[in-house]
């Protein structure tokens, strides 16, 4: 399983209003939602918040992995955001965060979905592709960049 396989452009959102970690969590619930019909949107967010509440996904670089499992969910789902500018995830390395790749997996999700979060973690620790990343200013660009770099590996 790639990125690509999870996320959809209307999930790829590039946003000028988060100013918070609990922002972009709720931003990424509600992108969620709209093609879960099934899930509730507090659900997902409550379960991301407690999910950060046993240690912060801020990966460093400006990077988080928010991550969580969901028992009503049939298929692993990404949200990408790309803040304009950082905020404050208690990330390891203590930098603003503006690259929020949110992963929700079944809640009896396999080892697939380690895995796919170890990709994806070894791909957002490429200083190259931080940086394509950061260049975006456009939700289609961004979603367009996520599925060259796919396409690579």
């Amino acid at each position: 399983m790639q990125l690509v396989d999870v996320l959809t452009p209307d999930r790829t959102v590039f946003c000028y209003d988060i100013k918070s970690k609990k922002k972009a969590l709720e931003l990424a619930s509600q992108l969620a939602v709209k093609t879960l019909p099934d899930i509730e949107e507090n659900d997902i967010f409550e379960h991301l918040l407690a999910r950060e509440k046993l240690g912060s996904t801020g990966i460093g670089h400006g990077v988080a992995i928010p991550h969580c499992r969901i028992p009503e969910l049939h298929q692993t789902v990404a949200i990408l955001l790309r803040l304009s500018s950082g905020v404050d995830f208690d990330a390891t390395d203590k930098e603003p965060v503006d690259i929020v790749l949110t992963l929700l997996v079944p809640e009896d999700s396999n080892d697939e979905h380690l895995q796919l979060l170890a990709k994806i973690a070894e791909k957002f620790s490429q200083d190259p592709f931080r940086k394509t990343l950061r260049s975006a200013d456009d939700s289609h660009i961004l979603y367009k960049i996520i599925t060259e770099y796919s396409s690579d590996e």
